[in-house]
């Protein structure tokens, strides 16, 4: 797996999955905030398999 998310989109879905994962917690406390982990997971990796089914890549090294 060849990374394609930029640093910023990676911060981002670490913070968004987050955010959805505090929901199974606070709030309404459902397992919606289980999706989180789609986010938060691929922001770790560096990976979203949607970007490479687009030919989509925010990251500045994929493009060499």
């Amino acid at each position: 797996m060849k990374a394609n998310e930029g640093k910023w989109d990676r911060i981002a879905r670490v913070i968004v999955g987050l955010g959805l994962l505090s929901l199974t917690v606070l709030g309404p406390q459902t397992l919606w905030g289980l999706v989180g982990l789609v986010p938060l997971i691929t922001g770790i990796v560096g990976f979203c398999p949607l970007y490479k089914v687009f030919g989509l890549s925010t990251c500045p090294l994929s493009s060499r």
